[in-house]
């Protein structure tokens, strides 16, 4: 008789080699049909509500690898909400103005912006960031991300725009807006103004100069005074960007520190001097004498000369002149209040111009002199040579540095002061409310907040306005008559209700005049001569004010949203250009808690860039691998810091995500027979073995669930993992392989352990579902019944088991029977390499233990057996322990005996016997198989 026909085999069509990039995409075919993000609303639309507010990334090209991580972190929050019974909608959202879209379109579109007309190249840009929207939102969607794809917000939409205006008006309205001239960042080859968020920091070599400036007539005078020293010398200054010395006005000394004025082969100059041996080094000076010394606010106010240009320098103070010699600085500071901050506010403090010879385009203006029409790096290198015939140049070097680059072109940026529109950090106390409101904050990680902190208390003013065309205008006009920028809420209001009914474009469609009320005049002069201004706003400052056009509109949404979660680069971007709008407008946090990720770098610890060649298109890796193994990937690792993608990576993750599919159809080929609504059998009349397995799940589901809501996502993985190898696997699947397998089919004992199985599965396609959708999909759907009450598993529940499936009693024996069996194998391992045994089930083991230990053992030794998966099992008192047997490790007191098994093999259960049933029909079979198989018959 073949005995295998006889067995309860696993049946299933879940089949065991995935093959996901085919199936996936079938997957979401259904739940399209299913419209399953309706349902989800639906079932939880008066339940608890969580709101993670979507942070729009740019539509201008396919996704990235970044953005697949952000989705799918957003993602398995969402549905994890969902499941836990929160109402959690997801309303995805695209950035469709600003420079990287603008960019992205004059590159597909071959345009010379600077002939094309606004309204075509504002149709055209459209027309880009549309397209890239339905291509993200594709790959998003082919990813598993669950959404409101048919009605994401985009930036361009009408109501978005007008809802800019608002956040701008009230923000006018409180006098925290205000037009002036101050350095920012500015990206000449962009020909725009950046924002610190639109900052990368790369390396860059940089010339090294030490330069002379001549001393002028009262500096003269006051050393003839002071030393008696009537010669000739200069005060020399350290810089690294030649190119702005056509810029500089004064000389920043500190005010405390000692100067030196001394002696050399190379002249007189004036050092400070913490600093004369570091500077003498590097401009090769060994001989010198020092003439006298004095504080550096002894010469305040007095001037040296220009090294090229007919004009002063002014000797001002300043306390952050620093005397470290690892800047390479002489404690003279080259001022131009043109290009920078500081250099700026102690231009403002002496009432120096702000004088800029740089225009748009990077190139050196008439103020430059001689260096008219140079591109401010070939200016580096004619200034450098100009200084070298006049002997002002007294050192050259190299300087290997961090410095600015454009965000977009990647190119290195300028300080230059522009005339742009800014938000006052101090005017109506923008900053102190922001910093006070950041309190109620909770940061994922925690160090997020001291790090935000920082960032919030230095920030300078926001420069919200940008010199492009693709974006929305700010609604600043100018009056020709008296020549102020005109800031009015009645203007401004005026321009949001037209930008509500007719969009941005009219702006560039109207007159001032036309989108003005009627008679309108100037607020300063009464004249009526008014222009409109040509910027557009920072791209932050339209995603910034999503929080009040999307979270604030919607009524499905409500603000403030419950969770930000986008890149650690955001806290100088997004996250900060979202709180400091909403803080003006609403004076609250626009989020309850901020979650960051890190940067997705590649194996080498790399930024990818395309540049490097090193970039992964998360594509490719979904057509190689599917999506689902991408985002167990990603959930596996610890996101909070910068991770390392790369393809052997997701590779091996697909070797642990085989485990788990395998222990998936183990399950579901042992429930092929089981008709939950007439085989379930209730908890309380489940054997014990199959009671701990239930409660075993239950307290790892119970981890999972703490990890998910504390955004712990590589914990689950490692939790599931753990669940289906070991506490399934191996503690409680192979042990129950011979009762399910043997066992009569219908017999009390195997619907036990379906029922445990059935409910072990379920849960295991619930907790899963948040990470690897489309494969908890695939398993819900061959769940016996699980279909027929809950088309999908989007519409589960999470799972949940009663406390009480083990009494206090039966705990503290399992406590005992596992380490027991950690005790046990190890032995057994011994054995296995010793080639006493193959395998458990080839094994007489012998326990010898005392006590109470004893009497468990002896009380549950079938249970033991089939625990331990050995085929004979002797328990007796630790007395009668051979001399050889082992100690046992761990905490177990006593000691084991592990032999080969005498007997006979069953040949239907394989379990070895001392004898057999005997049977003259089925002489191979041991009892216990005798009695099924004839039963079997007889039916």
């Amino acid at each position: 008789m073949e005995y295998r026909k006889t067995l309860n085999l696993p049946q299933t069509d879940f089949p065991m080699k995935a093959n996901l990039p085919s199936r996936e995409p079938e997957m979401l075919t259904i739940w399209r049909e299913y419209d399953v993000y309706k349902k989800v609303q639906d079932k939880t639309r008066n339940s608890p509500v969580f709101i993670l507010h979507d942070g729009p990334p740019y539509s201008n090209g396919p996704i990235h690898l970044g953005q697949a991580l952000n989705k799918i972190l957003k993602d398995i929050i969402v549905k994890y909400h969902n499941l836990v019974g929160h109402y959690s909608p997801y309303i995805p959202g695209w950035d469709t103005h600003g420079l990287p879209n603008e960019m992205q379109t004059i590159k597909t579109f071959k345009i010379n912006r600077k002939e094309i007309e606004p309204l075509e190249l504002r149709e055209k840009c459209a027309e880009s960031a549309l397209h890239f929207v339905e291509v993200q939102k594709d790959q998003f969607i082919r990813l598993g991300i669950t959404g409101d794809w048919e009605h994401p917000y985009l930036t361009l939409h009408h109501s978005y725009e007008a809802a800019i205006i608002k956040v701008f008006r009230i923000m006018v309205e409180k006098g925290m807006v205000y037009r002036g001239k101050r350095p920012i960042y500015w990206c000449s080859h962009c020909e725009t103004a950046l924002a610190e968020a639109e900052i990368e920091y790369h390396d860059k070599t940089s010339p090294s100069i030490y330069v002379k400036f001549d001393a002028d007539e009262d500096l003269k005078e006051f050393a003839k005074e002071k030393f008696g020293y009537d010669k000739d010398f200069s005060a020399l200054i350290w810089t690294t960007t030649p190119w702005t010395l056509p810029g500089n006005l004064a000389i920043a000394l500190h005010p405390e520190a000692e100067y030196v004025l001394v002696e050399t082969e190379k002249g007189a100059l004036i050092i400070a001097e913490p600093l004369l041996a570091e500077v003498f080094k590097n401009i090769g000076v060994s001989d010198y004498k020092i003439i006298g010394k004095f504080k550096g606010a002894e010469v305040e106010r007095l001037n040296a000369l220009h090294p090229f240009l007919p004009r002063k320098s002014l000797l001002i103070t300043q306390n952050y002149v620093t005397m470290d010699p690892e800047t390479g600085g002489t404690g003279l500071v080259h001022t131009a209040p043109g290009h920078g901050a500081e250099d700026f506010y102690a231009g403002q403090q002496y009432d120096l111009p702000v004088l800029v010879p740089v225009d748009d385009m990077g190139r050196m203006t008439e103020e430059a002199g001689e260096f008219k029409g140079l591109k401010y790096t070939e200016a580096n290198d004619a200034i450098i040579d100009h200084l070298k015939k006049t002997g002002h140049l007294l050192g050259l070097g190299d300087k290997f540095h961090s410095y600015p680059h454009c965000w977009r072109c990647r190119k290195p940026v300028i300080f230059r002061a522009t005339e742009q529109s800014f938000v006052s950090m101090e005017e109506g106390g923008l900053r102190k409310a922001a910093l006070e409101a950041i309190k109620d904050v909770q940061w994922v990680p925690a160090w997020g907040e001291d790090r935000f902190r920082g960032m919030l208390e230095t920030r300078p003013d926001w420069c919200i306005s940008r010199q492009r065309i693709w974006g929305v205008p700010i609604p600043t006009f100018v009056c020709k008559d008296c020549g102020k920028t005109i800031l009015d809420p009645a203007a401004i209001k005026a321009i949001e209700e037209r930008f509500r009914k007719e969009g941005s474009n009219s702006w560039f469609m109207y007159s001032a005049k036309e989108l003005l009320p009627g008679g309108y005049a100037c607020p300063h002069c009464s004249g009526s001569d008014i222009e409109k201004g040509s910027d557009i706003f920072d791209v932050w400052f339209e995603s910034g004010s999503s929080q009040e056009a999307v979270c604030a509109v919607r009524e499905e949404l409500r603000w403030p949203p419950d969770l930000y979660l986008e890149g650690s680069d955001q806290h100088r971007g997004w996250f900060q250009l979202s709180l400091l709008p909403a803080v003006a407008v609403r004076g609250k946090a626009p989020y309850h808690t901020v979650l960051t990720h890190g940067w997705v770098l590649d194996e080498k610890g790399k930024t990818m860039h395309k540049s490097l060649g090193n970039v992964i298109d998360p594509m490719d890796l979904v057509n190689q691998f599917g999506a689902d193994i991408l985002r167990l990937y990603l959930s596996s690792l610890d996101y909070t810091s910068d991770i390392r993608v790369y393809p052997d990576g997701v590779k091996h993750t697909s070797e642990v995500y085989r485990k788990i599919r395998n222990t998936a159809r183990f399950l579901l080929g042992n429930l092929y027979d089981f008709n939950p609504a007439e085989d379930f059998v209730p908890f309380d009349a489940m054997l014990e073995y199959d009671r701990w397995a239930l409660s075993r799940t239950r307290e790892v589901i119970d981890k999972i669930k703490s990890a998910y809501s504390s955004y712990n996502f590589h914990l689950v993985y490692t939790l599931t993992h753990n669940l289906c190898i070991i506490d399934l696997s191996s503690l409680y699947l192979d042990p129950l392989k011979d009762r399910l397998y043997t066992a009569p089919a219908g017999s009390p004992e195997r619907r036990s352990a379906q029922t445990a199985i059935y409910h072990i599965v379920s849960a295991l396609a619930v907790v899963l579902f948040p990470i690897v959708s489309f494969t908890a999909e695939e398993i819900w759907q061959e769940i016996p019944g699980r279909k027929e009450e809950t088309i999908s598993v989007h519409l589960a529940d999470w799972p949940g088991f009663p406390e009480s499936l083990l009494s206090e009693e039966e705990s503290g024996r399992w406590k005992f029977f596992l380490g027991l069996r950690e005790a046990v194998y190890q032995e057994m391992e011994k054995k296995r390499a010793e080639k006493v045994i193959s395998q458990p089930l080839d094994s007489k083991l012998s326990l010898y233990l005392e006590g109470g230990d004893l009497k468990v053992a002896l009380e549950n030794q079938d249970l033991l057996r089939t625990l331990l998966i050995v085929s004979q099992l002797d328990i007796k008192d630790l007395s009668d322990a051979p001399g050889g047997a082992s100690d046992m490790a761990g905490e177990i007191k006593g000691k084991c005996l592990i032999e080969k098994a005498a007997g006979e093999k069953c040949s239907r259960c394989w379990i070895t016997y001392e004898k057999l049933s005997g049977s003259a029909e089925h002489p191979e079979l041991c009892p216990r198989c005798l009695d099924v198989v004839e039963a079997a018959v007889v039916k």
